[in-house]
């Protein structure tokens, strides 16, 4: 099998790479297309990986390219991990929203609409280049805001495009745990969760038929072992009746969220930035590049959702080993190629569905929502795709905001496919993190003079 990714100088390369060396999913893939725009980032992780330990026989032959034809002629596979900016750009994304006394964060809120109006226009040229070049081949997308751009990307590859993300999967993995009852790999059996990408809950989690989801919510010491216990309290998590994911955090604390960002002597997109600025030359120099990067992605995984973490308290090591979305791309690519039915939790259209395991309220994975709304919930993967399965209809508050934000969603796509700035404008106000419409019209003020080329999709 030949996989392409997309974003191949990316700084978590390395990880699919280690993944296709050794484990389940070695010998899935016979070469591995690296593709980006900048040939300096692509040496750099090409050295990474000729100085990573692996089994010996089982490293996939490396290809690097900046053409993007050559890189999709042949491909079978895939992965798009896309930054239009790249990491300078993720800093205005923050930059621009705190300026003006708002959440900035690169996925959420603000942030994420300025991100989307960059990446969907970048994702739609790959699609259809994908169409001309490997019009067989899967889309696995991980590029961020990861299921508004799946959602951009369906009318153009249909059913072949599958958003995947590792929060919601790490969030039940380590619900599971904390529950004494881990899940196996690839299996959902028992798991309900309903939402959008960085949006969603688990609301049912009952591997061998009972719910063991209200004890683990009664049990103070079980949710401190566990990242979002400790970020949520049990206090908020009771009143919800489910664990929400992490991203939550800035609705429901977006105050303390917005404030701790602040008090940083630098927003993420900053530090990460001046990370990779120095590691990217160090990398194509040292005699030990993986050393180095491994140590660089432990530092970076530190720091991940700092802000909503007590002064000093550091990520332990259970919450760092949630999967990884490497781990999650390269079960859904298996289990399209054969491999066995897999389940997890994926960006899909609402419809079709596999039924729910008794009665169905509608034939749409989250009730409430469009039938073509790209949504974030378990699924059966086999090679005929990933299937959305029938979750309860979402209670009030979720359901509420669950619309509200997928409304924003899908002004902003209708900005970037002809809608105009007005539309853009809309989409900013729209967002219940923003609710103002000369708010909107000041973001996106700001985001176009920090990427000038904005102004070009309004014609």
């Amino acid at each position: 099998m030949r996989l392409m990714i997309a974003g191949g100088g990316g700084f978590r390369v390395p990880l699919v790479y280690r993944a296709l060396c050794a484990g389940p999913f070695a010998g899935l893939v016979d070469e591995l297309v690296l593709y980006d725009v900048d040939a300096a980032r692509l040496t750099a992780i090409e050295a990474v990986l000729r100085d990573m330990p692996a089994a010996a026989g089982s490293a996939p032959v490396v290809v690097s390219s900046t053409d993007l034809a050559h890189a999709l002629k042949g491909t079978d596979m895939v992965f798009a991990a896309i930054r239009p900016g790249g990491t300078a750009g993720r800093i205005a994304d923050e930059r621009v929203a705190l300026d003006l006394g708002l959440l900035g964060q690169e996925t959420t809120g603000a942030g994420g609409i300025s991100y989307a109006l960059r990446s969907i226009p970048r994702m739609l040229e790959l699609a259809e280049a994908m169409q001309r070049y490997c019009p067989d081949a899967w889309l696995i997308n991980f590029t961020n805001p990861a299921g508004m751009v799946t959602e951009a990307l369906v009318p153009v590859l249909g059913r072949r495009v599958i958003g995947i993300c590792d929060s919601a999967g790490g969030l039940v993995q380590r619900a599971a745990r904390a529950a004494g009852a881990p899940l196996t790999e690839g299996t959902l059996d028992g798991v309900g969760y309903f939402g959008l990408n960085h949006l969603g809950w688990l609301y049912r989690l009952a591997p061998g038929g009972r719910d063991l989801l209200p004890g683990l919510l009664a049990d103070h010491h079980a949710l401190e072992s566990m990242e979002e216990g400790r970020l949520f309290g049990q206090h908020t998590l009771l009143q919800l009746g489910c664990l929400p994911n992490e991203y939550l955090f800035y609705y429901y604390q977006t105050a303390q969220a917005t404030a701790a960002i602040r008090r940083q002597q630098q927003t993420r997109g900053a530090s990460i930035h001046h990370q990779q600025n120095s590691l990217y030359p160090a990398l194509a120099q040292t005699s030990h590049p993986y050393a180095l990067w491994d140590s660089a992605r432990r530092s970076r995984e530190e720091g991940y959702l700092a802000e909503a973490r007590t002064h000093g308290e550091e990520r332990d090591e259970d919450d760092l080993a949630g999967g990884g979305y490497e781990r999650v791309a390269l079960s859904v690519m298996r289990a399209l190629t054969g491999g066995g039915t897999a389940q997890l939790i994926l960006n899909v259209p609402n419809a079709p569905v596999v039924p729910a395991r008794g009665p169905a309220e509608a034939d749409v994975a989250v009730p409430g929502l469009p039938a073509d709304a790209v949504v974030e919930v378990p699924c059966e993967v086999t090679p005929d795709g990933a299937v959305p399965l029938a979750q309860e209809r979402p209670g009030g508050q979720f359901l509420t905001l669950m619309q509200h934000v997928k409304e924003v969603e899908r002004l902003t796509i209708q900005a970037v496919r002809g809608g105009g700035r007005p539309t853009a404008v809309q989409a900013f106000a729209a967002h219940p993190l923003i609710g103002s419409a000369q708010l909107g019209e000041q973001l996106l003020d700001g985001y176009e003079a920090a990427f000038p080329e904005l102004r070009g999709l309004w014609g």
